[in-house]
């Protein structure tokens, strides 16, 4: 057993956990944070993308002794106070999701892409989700989510910031 102590969604974390033990199993069964699924255990689907240290990461192919140290923001995470992102929100506003097994994997990558790129284009959202797999949306109001927040509109066309606000 090895000792790692973590902050995750701004609670801090001291635990003693297998040193073969992968970050989303440590999530969802040692923390019960079962928000990031377990997709495809293969890196594939992108399903379990949390941050780590402020980045994108998919949690099937870190050891949470990798976390040793560090801070972990899952889905689960990101509403204050009950009230959801704007990120969030435009994935719900804009029927971005359908069975919604992807879509905490989606709305961490898409963070990721919007704190890089506050305004990114159609091709530049589409090749930063592209390790994020959908089953049933077929991206189109994926991406046209993620554009929305990027030019600061709500579903009714409103106007509400940048993207490195709504995505903070």
């Amino acid at each position: 057993m090895t000792h790692i102590s973590v902050t995750v969604d701004g609670t801090a974390y001291e635990d003693e956990v297998e040193p073969r033990l992968l970050l989303v199993h440590y999530l969802r069964d040692h923390l019960g944070l079962t928000g990031t699924p377990i997709g495809c255990d293969t890196s594939n689907c992108g399903a379990c993308t949390v941050e780590l240290d402020g980045a994108s990461v998919k949690s099937c192919t870190v050891l949470a002794v990798q976390a040793d140290g560090g801070e972990v923001t899952t889905v689960q995470g990101l509403a204050r106070d009950g009230e959801w992102t704007e990120l969030q929100r435009a994935f719900h506003e804009r029927h971005a999701l359908q069975c919604g097994y992807c879509t905490p994997g989606m709305i961490m990558a898409a963070r990721d892409l919007l704190r890089e790129n506050p305004h990114p284009g159609s091709d530049e959202v589409r090749k930063a989700l592209e390790g994020n797999l959908c089953r049933c949306t077929g991206y189109q109001n994926i991406v046209r989510a993620v554009l929305a927040v990027a030019d600061g509109e709500t579903a009714a066309g409103e106007r509400t910031g940048s993207a490195q606000e709504v995505t903070a």
